[in-house]
């Protein structure tokens, strides 16, 4: 199957922003989690994104230097995000990217790895299915403009890192890369993709 007949089928069947939180919360208070293995240690991450989201989809907000270029925004593109409920680094960086589609008047749609493997492999990150990972999409003709992630820049220079310095990530650096975000409050990914959208 073509590369745009991949992305267009993942479009078609895709949720909303809204649609999704709606999910990952019904997935909280169910004790579960999305994907094709389901455990007590991802439904526990689902539930501590959950609330993760809620937070920060209340307190991120816009640079307003950024507001001003995305509501002059006026290319043909949507963004697709490829997750599953228990990515922290989803949980982590989509409520900005959310603000973004919106000041900019972007659709946001949203799609799940393990129900899209097809689309995924086309877009790994050093070979492996990391995620998030965000399509941005030519309206026009249905192909990928650039990609981001599975995290912004500098989440992105720590963790690079610590795997040449330890070889795996521990579950104290990933403390520590969870206390990065919380400081961060969303504004490394939102300078990616102001850069990202400047280069369409």
């Amino acid at each position: 199957m073509e590369l745009q007949e991949i992305i267009k089928k993942a479009y078609e069947e895709a949720i909303s922003y809204e649609q999704y939180r709606a999910f990952v919360e019904a997935h909280t208070a169910n004790g579960t989690n999305s994907g094709d293995e389901v455990t007590e240690a991802l439904a526990e991450y689902t539930k501590l994104n959950n609330q993760r989201m809620k937070r920060l989809d209340k307190t991120m907000k816009l640079l307003p230097e950024n507001q001003e270029f995305l509501e002059a925004f006026d290319k043909e593109v949507y963004f697709l995000i490829i997750t599953e409920s228990w990515c922290g680094d989803a949980a982590q960086t989509m409520p900005m990217m959310n603000k973004v589609a919106q000041a900019a008047g972007i659709e946001f749609k949203v799609v799940l790895r393990d129900e899209n493997p097809l689309l995924m492999d086309h877009f790994l990150t050093n070979g492996g299915r990391s995620i998030a990972k965000l399509i941005l999409v030519d309206k026009q003709t249905g192909l990928p403009v650039t990609t981001w992630g599975p995290r912004p820049t500098k989440a992105t220079t720590l963790v690079a890192a610590e795997k040449a310095a330890k070889g795996v990530l521990g579950p104290e650096f990933k403390q520590e890369l969870q206390n990065w975000y919380n400081k961060d409050k969303g504004k490394d990914t939102e300078n990616d993709l102001i850069e990202m959208l400047k280069a369409v």
